[in-house]
């Protein structure tokens, strides 16, 4: 489950076998961990190591295409700083990609870059929103019609303090466990919740099955309890690589994260037959997207 690599640098270079390994590792749901690869704050960028900057209405501080949102209490100087440190974050956590995974590279976009400097075990929720519980991710409003969701993650934490993480059982196992439960999507569904701007692009019949196990995973009490799973914990300062859309996950202690989010098609992927689209289309005999 968690395959571990030597590095301090963020532009570190990999061998061919390194980067064979790194990409095997993640197909088959595996979790790529750097326990010395720090993310080092300016000295500028410590006043940031506080939950008072994020807004207490919104899950994560989020950047994007050069806009932030979901924080509070800064000033137009410290808004500023905040964007730069998680662009230079972004950009690094990309090119570390481009050097651990290269057949990934010209295939990724680049999504969400977020900051998470509220303490997990703490925050109270909706069972959906609750990343306490085990699940695979799936955005209600952003669906991706099939590709991968692979995440970079760092534990920035000044204090010492570990990331804290469940993680369940092989994808495969949790979608023959929750297909049978889920309803097949109305017709139509799809083009009106478009139509009525709640969801930012075409909601396919895989992000339809996707988000249904997402949310019944994390409702049903006796799952969370009985599944297979295991504790991982990830040190401050260190990195891990991992696709959340395949690997069952949740999130139980920690604080001061930051987390760049990309998606990658499929069909980049060394073997397809290992991605939740292919896995949900054997299992259900029809094409989802």
């Amino acid at each position: 489950m968690l395959h571990t690599f030597s590095t301090q640098k963020w532009n570190e270079t990999f061998t061919d076998a390194e980067q064979q390994q790194t990409i095997q590792s993640l197909e088959n749901g595996g979790i790529i961990f750097f326990p010395e690869l720090k993310f080092v704050l300016t000295e500028q960028e410590q006043q940031f190591l506080s939950p008072d900057i994020a807004d207490p209405h919104a899950k994560n501080i989020s950047y994007h295409a050069d806009k932030l949102w979901g924080m509070q209490h800064l000033s137009d100087t410290g808004h500023q700083q905040l964007k730069s440190m998680l662009a230079r974050f972004s950009h690094d956590a990309h090119e570390f990609i481009k050097a651990t995974l290269p057949q990934y590279a010209k295939h990724l976009i680049i999504a969400r870059t977020s900051y998470r400097p509220v303490q997990i075990c703490g925050r109270v929720t909706s069972y959906r929103k609750d990343d306490k519980r085990l699940h695979v991710d799936a955005f209600p409003s952003a669906p991706n019609q099939g590709k991968r969701i692979l995440r970079v993650f760092c534990n920035i934490n000044p204090h010492g303090e570990e990331r804290v993480w469940r993680v369940g059982e092989p994808f495969d196992k949790v979608a023959r466990q929750f297909l049978p439960k889920i309803n097949r999507p109305i017709p139509g569904s799809a083009s009106l919740l478009r139509l009525l701007k709640i969801t930012k692009s075409y909601r396919t019949a895989y992000d339809h099955y996707m988000l249904q196990m997402h949310n019944r995973m994390k409702a049903d009490e006796n799952y969370q309890k009985r599944a297979e799973q295991q504790e991982i914990r990830f040190p401050s300062g260190s990195t891990w690589i991992v696709q959340t859309d395949d690997v069952s996950h949740a999130a139980m202690q920690g604080q001061y994260v930051l987390e760049q989010t990309f998606y990658l098609p499929v069909t980049a992927m060394r073997d397809q037959s290992r991605s939740p689209l292919r896995i949900l289309e054997r299992i259900l005999k029809q094409e989802l997207v």
